[in-house]
């Protein structure tokens, strides 16, 4: 209830469900940490998260995806798809944990990092940033820093 004794239509809106696909185990991650998190960066872009599903995956299951959906030949760390209504944000986000460690190695990053930033990569696409255009991949990794910061890491 809010203060003026209205039911608020977004109070505990946020479902996040963290899966893995095939033989990958589940990384080790605070969850309820994580998850205000992501409330939290989504709240600091305007934005309320809502249904929220994670799929950690290998290589080859990433690259199934890519090939099936998006019509893609090549491994990624993270493929979100996007279902969010207005400020709503919602979707599925397929994340290779291979693609994730080799990320962390070719630029010096623990894994950690790079793992809760391809998580949050994930969340800030769903908050209407992109990263494919002239100058976007800046503001992405600018967003991703300030995320990161929050966090902690």
């Amino acid at each position: 209830m809010t203060e003026n004794g209205k039911i608020s239509n977004f109070v505990d809106m946020m479902n996040v469900q963290w899966l893995t696909d095939g033989a990958v185990d589940m990384p080790a991650i605070d969850i309820p940490r994580v998850e205000r998190w992501i409330e939290d960066v989504a709240k600091a872009h305007g934005k309320i998260a809502g249904a929220l599903s994670y799929i950690f995956c290998d290589d080859e299951k990433i690259l199934e995806v890519n090939r099936r959906f998006l019509d893609h030949d090549y491994y990624t760390d993270i493929i979100t798809f996007d279902d969010t209504r207005g400020r709503m944000i919602s979707g599925d986000m397929f994340i290779s944990l291979d693609t994730v460690a080799t990320n962390a190695d070719m630029v010096g990053q623990s894994y950690d990092r790079e793992l809760h930033r391809v998580i949050i990569h994930g969340v800030l696409h769903l908050c209407g940033i992109n990263d494919k255009g002239p100058g976007e991949r800046e503001i992405m990794e600018r967003h991703e820093n300030e995320a990161l910061d929050m966090l902690g890491i």
